[in-house]
């Protein structure tokens, strides 16, 4: 009589469309993975990924790395933002940190520091828990 296959699909669509939410009062200190959005107002230290949207809002203090397809930043990012789709930081954004992203959008007022690189939808994004760049492995250049 009744269809699993739809109760499946529609706590699928449920858990995408859904919104997790940490208030201006919250520190967590750890690691966040969400298949929804996620917005945050408080303070967090540790890696913040999300396989739809991350909104960091003006209160807000991140002390780790963010990825997602798409985000919005208006307070203060301590770390690397990895966005395979676009990136929006409004004028109230700090971010100290590379950024690697498809799209880019900066308000007047934004404060970046560190370096940029755009990338096409077709290459992939790794985030590490750590800061660190990995090293590109060095040419040789031959003697003449």
């Amino acid at each position: 009589m009744f269809n699993n296959n739809t109760t499946e699909k529609k706590s699928a669509v449920e858990m995408v469309n859904s919104t997790n939410v940490i208030s201006k009062e919250t520190k967590i200190v750890g690691d966040i993975d969400a298949s929804g959005n996620i917005r945050i107002e408080g303070h967090l230290e540790g890696l913040v990924q999300s396989k739809t949207k991350i909104v960091i809002g003006d209160s807000a203090i991140i002390i780790g790395n963010i990825s997602s397809p798409d985000a919005e930043i208006s307070g203060k990012v301590e770390g690397e933002v990895h966005c395979s789709g676009t990136l929006y930081l409004n004028k109230t954004a700090i971010v100290t940190g590379n950024i690697t992203t498809q799209k880019l959008v900066v308000e007047n007022g934004a404060v970046f520091n560190g370096k940029c690189q755009m990338t096409s939808s077709s290459q992939s994004l790794v985030i590490s828990k750590s800061n660190q760049s990995e090293e590109q492995p060095k040419k040789q250049i031959a003697s003449l």
